[in-house]
C-alpha cells in the first residue's frame, strides 16, 4: 500500500493512525500542501479531488479519510475500528463525522489561506477565527463524550476506534494554535490514553519523514 500524505494534514494523520493500529505497512508518498503540490497535474491524475490523503491499495485509489478507514476495516477486519453492534457503529461514525465534517473544515489550510488572501485578514484575526471554531467544536464533542454511555478509556469503549483516529489530529491542531483545552477534561483524558499507544505516537506530525525541522 502507498499513502499519499503530508505531515500536517489532519486527514492523512487519521489514516496513518488507522494503518498503524491495524499493523499494516505502507509506503509514504509526500505531497506538500503548503507548496500547492496537491494542485499539480500529476497528483490530480491520482486524486481528482486534489486533496489528501489518497491510499493506493494495489492499484485501487481511495480518497477521503473516513472512507479509507472504513475500507480498511472491511478489507482487513483484524483490530476493528468500528464496533460490532449497530448502535456502537452509529455513535463512532457520529463522533468521527463531527470532527471531520463540522470542526476540521472550518480550519483547514485552504480556508485559512482564503481568509488571508481574499478577505485580507491578518494573523491575529485568522488565529481568533481558528480558536473560536475549535472551542465551539470541542465543547460539543466534550458534551457528547461526557453524556454518552459508551464512552470508556477511548471515545467509545476501551479500545481505539475511528473516532479516536479523528480526535487525536484535531487536538494536535488545537495545541498547535495554543487553544485552551482545560475545559474538555473527558476529551483530554481520551487523548492522553491514545497517545500512550505507539500507533498514535508514531503517526504524529513531528515523527513523519517530511516534517519540517
Amino acid at each position: 500500500m502507498k499513502l499519499y500524505s503530508y505531515f500536517r494534514s489532519s486527514a492523512a494523520f487519521r489514516v496513518r493512525i488507522a494503518l498503524n493500529l491495524k499493523g499494516l505497512p505502507y509506503e509514504a508518498a509526500f505531497v506538500h500542501l503548503a507548496k500547492g503540490e496537491h494542485r499539480a497535474a500529476g497528483y490530480g491524475a491520482i486524486n481528482a479531488q486534489a486533496l489528501l490523503p489518497t491510499l493506493d491499495d494495489d492499484g485501487k485509489l481511495l480518497t477521503q479519510s473516513l472512507a479509507i478507514i472504513e475500507y480498511l476495516d472491511e478489507t482487513r477486519p483484524e483490530a476493528p475500528l468500528l464496533p460490532r453492534d449497530a448502535p456502537g457503529r452509529a455513535r463512532v461514525r457520529s463522533l468521527s463525522m463531527f470532527v471531520a465534517c463540522e470542526i476540521h473544515p472550518l480550519n483547514n489550510l485552504r480556508v485559512l489561506q482564503h481568509l488571508k488572501r481574499a478577505l485580507a485578514q491578518n494573523d491575529e484575526q485568522i488565529n481568533a477565527w481558528y480558536r473560536h471554531w475549535i472551542a465551539d467544536g470541542l465543547a460539543k464533542f466534550e458534551a457528547d463524550l461526557a453524556q454518552g454511555p459508551g464512552t470508556g478509556k477511548f471515545c467509545h469503549g476501551d479500545a481505539p476506534t475511528m473516532a479516536d483516529c479523528c480526535l487525536v489530529p484535531q487536538i494536535f491542531n488545537a495545541q498547535r494554535y495554543q487553544c485552551d483545552t482545560a475545559s474538555y477534561p473527558v476529551t483530554m483524558r481520551v487523548f492522553a490514553h491514545c497517545m500512550q499507544l505507539d500507533a498514535f505516537d508514531r503517526a504524529q506530525p513531528s515523527k513523519q519523514p517530511d516534517a519540517e525541522k
